[in-house]
C-alpha cells in the first residue's frame, strides 16, 4: 500500500489526516479515563505505548510502521496529560466523577 502512496505522491498526506485522527482520538480518550478511573489508569498507555514502539520496530511497511509509532508516542503522551486532566478538573474546567470523589 505504501509503495501505491508513494507512487502517486500521497503517502505525507496520509500520514499526516492518520497521525491528525489519532492525537484527535486520543483526546476525548484522556478526559474519559481520567473521569473513570482517575490517574491509576497511566500505565495502560505506558504498557500501549511500549507495544506500539515493538510493533512499530517490526513492520517493514513505512505506512504501518509510522502509524504504530504515532500510537505509540501518543500513548506516552497521554500519561502527561491524564495527569494535567487531574489538575483541570481539580480547577473545575471539567467535571469531576462523583462516584470516585476522594478516592486518589
Amino acid at each position: 500500500m505504501s509503495e501505491f502512496l508513494q507512487s502517486i505522491h500521497c503517502l505525507g498526506l496520509v500520514l499526516g489526516i492518520c497521525t491528525f485522527l489519532i492525537i484527535g482520538i486520543f483526546h476525548p480518550i484522556v478526559i474519559k479515563c481520567e473521569y473513570y478511573f482517575g490517574v491509576k489508569c497511566w500505565w495502560w498507555f505506558a504498557v500501549l505505548g511500549v507495544a506500539m514502539c515493538v510493533v512499530s520496530y517490526c513492520i517493514s511497511d513505512p505506512l504501518w510502521s509510522t502509524l504504530a509509532g504515532v500510537v505509540g508516542f501518543s500513548s506516552f503522551w497521554t500519561i502527561r496529560e491524564i495527569f494535567d486532566q487531574r489538575e483541570r478538573v481539580r480547577k473545575g474546567w471539567f467535571p469531576a466523577n462523583p462516584k470516585r470523589e476522594g478516592k486518589e
